[in-house]
């Protein structure tokens, strides 16, 4: 029992960390290169910066009380430990917000005369970098079953409904909706809107990557007569210790019985299982594709929210 009392600990401290480090590189992405540079962003972060904008309220504040009804729909449909894990989320990240925009904006330049922000006025990097960090973040906190609150709750409740869409393309389309409000805030509005539209693009692609990325994999059928699939079998649980399906078959046209090997196997592996199958059997018939989300030994537990 005590083992597994501390099995479950780890697992809360580890989750809880990288909800951390998320929440961390979140205000460092929206803050420092976004607002810094001038831009918007989507879902209720970007709301908090076209108000900013235009009234000069902190930023973090704003977040907050947009962020506070809409994680109490959140524990209405997700449950209790979605409700806290977000409520640390937008706790977190709020107060990080206020205080990078308060060191930043305000303390320093009044108390030292040192305006470090931007760290540069090419809108082109901030939007890349502040998208990207801003994604990284984002990621590690819904893969971690979380939430920075705001949109991303309704993101999530639609993505329960249309379960063929990938989450981060339910956010982007929500974003570029946001995004699309923030010609009436900012002065050069094609150009804001334009860097903004790409940095939300760049948030999708890292956002998606985090999500998905670590349960990518490639799912390989290799066509083989029976013996050179045995070796190939061998091979494969032996040198890349990777599992491996037999499913009985017969050619359409020969009519000769053959076997079917079903691997699914890490895109840094799948080289190595390429050169074992050449090297066995040059007529095997190999049909490669890839696999984005796995559940199993190895993958993500059966029994793992979908995200």
């Amino acid at each position: 029992m005590d083992n597994e009392r501390k099995i479950i600990v780890k697992s809360y401290v580890k989750r809880y960390l990288l909800i951390t480090l998320g929440c961390i590189l979140y205000p460092v992405g929206v803050i420092i290169f976004l607002q810094a540079g001038g831009l918007a962003t989507g879902g209720a972060t970007g709301i908090s910066l076209i108000i900013n904008e235009v009234t000069g309220v902190p930023t973090g504040i704003l977040s907050f009380i947009i962020n506070a009804p809409l994680v109490l729909w959140g524990w209405k449909v997700f449950g209790r430990e979605f409700f806290f894990s977000t409520l640390y989320v937008i706790g977190l990240s709020a107060v990080l917000m206020w205080l990078a925009d308060y060191i930043f904006f305000d303390w320093l330049p009044a108390s030292y005369g040192l305006n470090l922000l931007p760290l540069t006025q090419n809108r082109l990097i901030n939007a890349v970098t502040g998208g990207a960090i801003f994604g990284f973040g984002m990621g590690l906190i819904f893969r971690c079953g979380s939430s920075s609150g705001g949109t991303d709750i309704p993101v999530k409740i639609l993505k329960k409904k249309f379960r063929h869409l990938s989450t981060g393309t339910i956010t982007m389309v929500t974003d570029i909706i946001i995004v699309a409000c923030s010609v009436f805030a900012y002065d050069d509005k094609l150009e804001v809107l334009f860097y903004t539209v790409l940095s939300v693009v760049v948030f999708t692609l890292v956002f998606d990557w985090v999500l998905y990325g670590g349960n990518s994999a490639k799912m390989v059928f290799i066509i083989s007569e029976e013996e050179p699939a045995a070796r190939i079998c061998g091979r494969v649980l032996k040198e890349l210790d990777a599992g491996a399906t037999y499913i009985d078959a017969k050619g359409a046209y020969t009519g000769e019985d053959k076997k079917v090997l079903l691997c699914v196997v890490k895109p840094t592996i799948y080289p190595r299982l390429r050169d074992i199958v050449r090297e066995e059997d040059k007529k095997a018939f190999m049909i490669v594709s890839s696999a984005k989300e796995i559940y199993g030994e190895g993958y993500l537990p059966p029994d793992s929210a979908e995200i």
